[in-house]
Parts: structure tokens; sequence; C-alpha cells
């Protein structure tokens, strides 16, 4: 890897900014998810409720995506990054200072999505800076900010022990944002080469195209996968192996840690080896792990299977978007959005199908093998649209992309 070349070819303070925003966000976005084995008992939820908690920010994550996506594209990256970063405060004061029900605690979930949705701006801001030789790599550092949950599922059991009230970790959550509002403000600057403002049709003209599809349909598997047992891993340790929030925060955050260091080496194998040789091996391998996690091994078994699983899915995560910059290098912004909202929606339904399954049949064998049964399938969907990609934007094999246009919005 030719890291003099890499750094050279972008605007570093600007990555980092990129990193920092999404780090941030996606600490707030599954803050739920981290806190609900302390909201649960306090709020005497049942296993389905809990479950459709956790999941609500992630839907609203994918319901804004596709605006902040648009939004990205016509007043540029950082506005949108900063417009995303203020409107975060809002939930977290609500959810501070005004929630005491399931029902209050669904409105400040599904305005926790506006975190969620950073995901549409902040990689396409660190995107348009660097050539598609190292868009693996640059969208693999920013995307590795989805190591804000694993902050989330460490810190805010043991703040709930400090403060003795979830709510207040809400509250104090407002520290590292602020903090990142005005880093953000100081040091992110937008690529000088941005594209043109995409009108509303042409989204209507991606959604037409094939690949826009296929890449929907991966990324809800590797991102939502990611996301959605991110989110539910802290109560998947307390209900399925009886351990305390705080043990149970500890176990979620390794198998979180994984996913997200290993987010730029999906990218970085995907720039040597090609993001659909990458793609199919991980989601052959994440498969077979998530088959045998479903038959509830014991705890030590079970959470390395689990931190193998969430590492795969976030490798894959990096393997995906170093494949859509090629495809769709002057439509990144909308695209982005669009793969992130198809993205969150899988993250949705993994919980709430994890929960709801859990309430009828006792046990969450169910829910596993239906994603088991998702992940294996996209092999065969990766090898299918690899068809019409190969020799188009993928060489032969699979491997290294045919040429590095000079696509719209990437400065080289």
């Amino acid at each position: 890897m030719d890291l003099r070349g890499f750094l050279r070819s972008g605007h570093t303070p600007t990555l980092v900014c990129a990193f920092l925003y999404f780090d941030i966000s996606f600490m707030v976005w599954v803050l739920l998810g981290a806190l609900a084995n302390s909201i649960v008992p306090e709020l005497e939820l049942t296993p389905s409720q809990r479950g459709f908690m956790v999941a609500v920010p992630i839907l609203g994550g994918a319901v804004l995506r596709v605006g902040l996506g648009w939004l990205t594209d016509y007043i540029g990256a950082r506005k949108s990054g900063l417009i995303g970063l203020v409107l975060t405060i809002f939930p977290l004061l609500l959810g501070w200072l005004w929630t005491d029900s399931f029902e209050k605690l669904l409105v400040v979930g599904f305005l926790l999505g506006i975190a969620g949705a950073s995901f549409a701006a902040a990689l396409p801001l660190a995107s348009r800076w660097y050539p598609p030789k190292y868009q693996g790599l640059a969208m693999g550092i920013a995307g590795a900010g989805n190591s804000g949950t694993a902050i989330a599922t460490f810190f805010a059991p043991r703040l709930v022990e400090w403060t003795g009230s979830w709510n207040a970790v809400l509250g104090l959550a407002l520290i590292p944002l602020i903090a990142t509002l005005v880093l953000f403000f100081l040091f992110a600057k937008d690529s000088p080469n941005q594209p043109e403002p995409k009108p509303w049709k042409d989204y209507a003209t991606v959604l037409a195209q094939r690949d826009t599809w296929w890449f929907c349909v991966l990324y809800s598997v590797t991102f939502g996968g990611f996301v959605g047992l991110a989110s539910f891993l802290n109560s998947y340790f307390s209900v399925e192996y009886g351990l305390d929030p705080v043990n149970a925060g500890m176990f979620a955050t390794l198998c979180v840690v994984s996913g997200s260091l290993l987010r730029p080496v999906g990218g970085y194998l995907s720039d040597r080896f090609g993001g659909v040789n990458v793609l199919m091996a991980i989601f052959a391998v994440v498969g077979v792990l998530v088959l045998a996690q479903a038959a509830a091994p014991p705890i030590y078994l079970g959470a390395g299977l689990l931190l193998l699983i969430m590492g795969g899915l976030g490798m894959g995560n990096g393997a995906v978007f170093q494949l859509v910059p090629q495809r769709f290098s002057s439509e990144i912004g909308i695209v982005t959005g669009i793969v992130g909202a198809a993205g969150g929606v899988g993250g949705f339904f993994l919980p709430s199908v994890l929960g709801m399954l859990k309430q009828t049949t006792d046990s969450f064998a169910g829910g596993f093998l239906l994603f088991a049964l998702s992940s294996l399938g996209c092999v065969c969907i990766v090898i299918l649209a690899n068809r019409r990609w190969e020799g188009v934007f993928v060489a032969k094999g699979g491997r290294a992309a045919v040429q590095e246009p000079e696509p719209q919005g990437v400065v080289t």
C-alpha cells in the first residue's frame, strides 16, 4: 500500500473529521440499544417491545438518509454534516429531560435516526477527495466511525451505574457531540471539485438501475447485520446468558470493535483482490457462523462466534463501498443515501425479528436462522450480479477495477 500516495492524494483533516462525525453519530444512534438493559425493567417492556425500541432509531436513520444524501449533493457534504450534528442535539435533550414512557421513547428513537443519517454526508465528504484507486481505503477509514457503537455499548451501562439514570446518559452524550460539531466546523472542507446538484428525477433514474438494487440487498445484510446486532447484543448477552448490564456491555463491545476495526481491512482487501471476491467469501463465512450461533452455544464460544460474525460484517461494509463509487462515481451522494437507507432497513428488521421470535418461540434461534439464510443467499446474488459487472467496472475474475476514470466530485 502506497501510504504516502494516499496521504498526498486527499485532505487528511477532512478525512479525520468525516471519521469523527461518523463515530459520534453512531454512538448516539445506538444509545437506546446500549441502554436497553436499564430501560426495559424500568418501563416493564416485553421482548417484542425491547426489539422494536432498539430497531426504531435504525429505521429513522434509514428514512432520513435519503434526504440527507440529496442535501449533500445540493449544498455540499460539509454543510449537510453541520446540519446533521446540530439537529442531533434535540433528541438527546428530549431523551434526557422528557422521556418517561415507551411511546415517548419511540419518538426519541426515531429522531435519533438523524445521527444514523450521517452516513449520507460523512462518506461523500471523504470520498470526493480521493481518486478511485484509494476509494476502498478512504471509505474504510471514514466508515470505521461505526466504532461509535462500541463507545456506546461500553460506556453507557457504566454511566448508568455512575449516574443512576439512563436518561442522564443521553444528556451526557451532548458533550462529545458538541465537541465534534466544533471540530467539524473548524477543519472539515468540501472537495473543490463538487458535482452538480442532482434533481429528484435522478433518484428515479438511479432506482431504475438493477445494480442499485443489488447493492441495496447486499448492504442490507452487511451493514444491517452489523448495526442491528450492535444495537441488540447488549440485550442478547443479558437475556440469553444472564449477564448483568455492565458485563453484557463488555461482551457486546468486544464484538462491535471487531466489526469496526475490520471495515478498513475490507476496503483494503477489496482494492487488492476485488470487492466481488471479498464479498463472496465474507457472505459464505458469515452465513455458516450465524448458523452455528443459532444453536445457542456456551457463552465463550457464542461470544467468539459473534466476534467473528461482526468482524466479517464490518469487512463486508468496506467491500460494498469499494464497489459503489466505481459503479456510481457521478451519483455517489444519491446512491450513498439509497444504499445506506437499505442498510438501515436491514438493521431495523434484524432486532425486531429477534425480539418478536424470542417472545413467540422463547428462542433467538429462528432469527439467527433467517439471518444466516440471507447471508448465504447473497453469495448467489454477487455471482449473478458479477456477470454484468465483469468487464464494465470489474476486471475478469472479480479482481481490481478495469479502469480508473476521473469521476465527478473526486479530486485526483
